[in-house]
């Protein structure tokens, strides 16, 4: 599996297309078929899946339906800022659309889109473009259908007047069903059939106030949008997976043992390690210190510290956690125990 497809993302996105599917009539098992997603995790919102686990079930989903025009579109009316988690609150709380655009963009990996949008200013219009290329092509459509459903439908549950857009413009082809964005987007016509899809909107329109705008709040949940991508990111690719495993084995295991947990040569392992930026010594170096850290502020003692890490010394120990952290492991101890850990890594 390629890093993009190792991305983690939220399963909320699928879990809501799911529900679509089987009321569609589709069966469950069908929607999950090879994508390693189990019944009883679908509808935990703290189930993680990768991208590439998304796009199989989309592509389950798509094939049921016969790639038919305008399901997509149905699918999209199912999303709503509440089923975004913090995401949704963060832009519930926004200060304005605009405000609530960048939010979404920032953090698009907690959202339902899998492609990439970015905004461009051009005077007093706001594009917005997307790029789904690394999507599929058997799915693209759909996705595209999706998103625009779901643009549209948070769009108006964060503000109940439709702010419309200035002109749409979508690499698809031209259909009846897809006479409705014109209605759905407030514009006259809508273009197809060109390179690459964007929307624009009067940039003075997006200033529109929020009903529900709370600044503080927003920054709130901002921030744990931020923490919950750092997290995410710190988990993916083949280093996310080697600080599990030292984790797992608290932190003691050598390059010989994770080379065997992960079926991959020492050498293997080295060379991939080195194509993301790092070496197992630093990874190791890296979870033994935050682990000693969740220990002393647990309320072990510096010697069972040690002890629990594997040093063959408590000044052993204590070096190598003041190389750390700068400070000695007992001040570190005196000074945060008891406070909740944060593991990001």
């Amino acid at each position: 599996m390629t890093e993009e497809l190792a991305q983690i993302r939220s399963i909320t996105s699928t879990a809501l297309l799911a529900d679509f599917a089987v009321g569609r009539g589709i069966p469950l098992s069908t929607v999950l078929r090879g994508t390693g997603i189990r019944e009883n995790t679908l509808h935990d919102p703290s189930t993680e899946i990768t991208i590439g686990q998304e796009f199989s079930l989309m592509h389950n989903v798509v094939e049921a339906v016969d790639d038919e025009p305008g399901m997509g579109l149905l699918a999209g009316l199912l999303c709503h800022p509440p089923s975004l988690g913090v995401l949704g609150f963060a832009l519930m709380c926004s200060s304005n659309l605009r405000h609530a655009m960048d939010i979404a963009l920032r953090y698009a990996d907690l959202s339902f889109t899998a492609a990439h949008h970015y905004l461009e200013d051009h005077g007093s219009e706001v594009w917005v473009l997307r790029d789904d290329a690394m999507l599929p092509p058997e799915i693209r459509r759909f996705a595209l259908e999706r998103d625009l459903a779901a643009i549209a439908t948070i769009q108006q549950d964060l503000i109940p007047i439709r702010i419309p857009a200035v002109h749409v413009q979508l690499y698809v082809d031209a259909h009846p069903i897809y006479e409705m964005f014109g209605a759905v987007f407030g514009v006259e016509e809508v273009v197809f059939s060109v390179p690459q899809s964007r929307m624009a909107f009067q940039a003075t329109a997006l200033e529109t106030p929020l009903p529900q705008a709370n600044m503080s709040t927003a920054r709130f949940y901002e921030q744990q949008c931020a923490d919950l991508m750092e997290s995410r990111h710190s988990r993916s690719g083949l280093s996310g997976r080697v600080r599990q495993l030292l984790i797992r084995h608290g932190g003691s295991a050598d390059q010989a043992r994770i080379a065997a947990d992960l079926d991959v040569s020492v050498r293997t392992l080295r060379r991939r390690l080195a194509e993301e930026g790092t070496t197992f010594r630093e990874l190791s170096l890296e979870t033994v210190g935050m682990l000693a850290e969740e220990l002393l502020i647990a309320g072990l003692t510096v010697e069972q510290a040690a002890d629990r890490l594997g040093y063959a010394s408590v000044s052993a120990f204590a070096s190598a956690f003041r190389t750390w952290k700068g400070q000695s492991p007992g001040h570190f101890g005196r000074l945060h125990r008891g406070r909740a850990p944060v593991r990001t890594r």
